[in-house]
């Protein structure tokens, strides 16, 4: 596996890790179903919560949140309506970004909820 990628699953550990911390259920991390996939799927206060984790080493090359755009977005939906399919929920559900920059101890995360609504046309 390329080190980007065990870079990467370290942010969505440090993301998980401060979910926890306040007060998420995390239910699922890296959930897969054929070509879907998401990258956290918390719970908290009776909301279902996706959450895309966005790391990066530093912020040189602009916001991590900005490289979730409208076709990220879209997969991210279908995504979660896979997963309440799968597992026949029926909870509001919420799509949140966590960002990761630097690593370690030194990391900024920064969680943006509400990041996006799933308009209509997603489906």
């Amino acid at each position: 596996m390329a080190e980007h990628n065990f870079f990467g699953y370290s942010g969505e550990d440090l993301a998980v890790d401060y979910l926890r911390q306040h007060g998420y259920f995390v239910r699922d991390v890296n959930w897969r179903s054929g070509h879907k996939e998401l990258d956290i799927v918390a719970e908290k206060e009776d909301c279902l919560v996706f959450v895309e984790v966005k790391t990066r080493r530093n912020a040189s090359y602009g916001r991590a949140e900005d490289a979730v755009n409208q076709g990220k977005m879209r997969r991210i939906v279908l995504a979660a309506d896979a997963y309440v399919k799968c597992h026949r929920l029926d909870l509001p559900v919420r799509y949140d970004i966590i960002t990761v920059v630097g690593k370690g101890e030194d990391a900024r995360i920064e969680h943006i909820e509400d990041a996006f609504r799933s308009p209509v046309w997603f489906r």
